[in-house]
């Protein structure tokens, strides 16, 4: 492929793998910098209550793959499924749950062909079987710094206000930590030559684009080009400087397609 570009992935790495196939496949250059380094939370006995108490909850929200991982790698449900619906907002989430033995049928998520894949997306799917007299657990990620007091994002924000306007009482558990990573000289000089050699940096977090700011202060990105997943997470590049910025939804083929209009 004469055309292809070097795309800079900014993903957690144990999300990346299907992204760098993909788009190696289809002729481009991949550097894979995650952005967010991802620990297991010390809170594992918590992680343990939900899992004994699974069929207290309507249903419980996984707000990323990561958080499919960390929760089940403590173990499953020790009295079963039963009847309680697992949240997913994206095709990968949807695909952590199944690999992690959630049924298929258990699950609820936006369609393939949803025009975004967030947690307004979720709610048009879910709103219209949401009952009063069960939780919903929200299982999410936590700063490394800060303490487990709330939701972390808008999105998850928004959900819970949704949840809470409809009367449903609603509990969060971090069952992962995020930090921004350790970079060394050489990468972060690397990093400082990508903002404007030609690269595609792809987010698929905002989160990602405040850590990429703390890392090099300063730097100049208006010959940047990115590719975001998201409106939020487009603004949040925007607002950081970068002179171009394409949304796409979080999937190989609209990153394949947004890069070709990108050329």
């Amino acid at each position: 492929m004469s055309n292809g570009r070097r795309v800079i992935l900014t993903r957690p790495s144990s999300d990346s793998q299907t992204w760098i196939q993909g788009l190696q496949a289809a002729g481009h250059e991949v550097m894979n910098w995650p952005l967010i380094d991802i620990a297991p939370t010390a809170h594992q006995a918590q992680i343990q209550q939900a899992l004994t108490d699974w069929q207290r909850y309507q249903a419980v929200m996984f707000v990323s793959r990561n958080a499919v991982i960390h929760t089940f790698n403590a173990g499953h449900p020790a009295t079963g499924w039963g009847n309680t619906r697992s949240w997913a907002t994206g095709p990968g989430t949807r695909q952590a749950l199944i690999q992690a033995g959630v049924p298929a049928h258990l699950i609820d998520a936006p369609p393939t062909d949803a025009t975004q894949f967030d947690t307004e997306a979720l709610w048009q799917v879910v709103h219209t079987g949401i009952k009063t007299d069960k939780p919903v657990l929200i299982l999410r990620g936590s700063e490394a710094d800060q303490m487990d007091t709330s939701a972390q994002g808008v999105g998850r924000d928004w959900l819970m206000q949704q949840l809470a306007q409809a009367g449903v009482a609603v509990h969060t558990l971090a069952v992962y930590v995020r930090a921004c990573p350790a970079w060394d000289q050489e990468q972060l000089a690397r990093a400082s030559r990508a903002a404007s050699d030609g690269s595609v940096w792809v987010f698929s977090s905002s989160q990602a684009v405040d850590h990429l700011q703390k890392l090099l202060p300063g730097q100049d990105w208006s010959s940047a080009e990115v590719v975001a997943t998201h409106e939020r997470i487009g603004r949040a590049a925007s607002a950081a400087g970068a002179g171009r910025v394409k949304l796409c939804k979080p999937t190989v083929d609209a990153l394949l397609g947004s890069l070709e209009s990108l050329a």
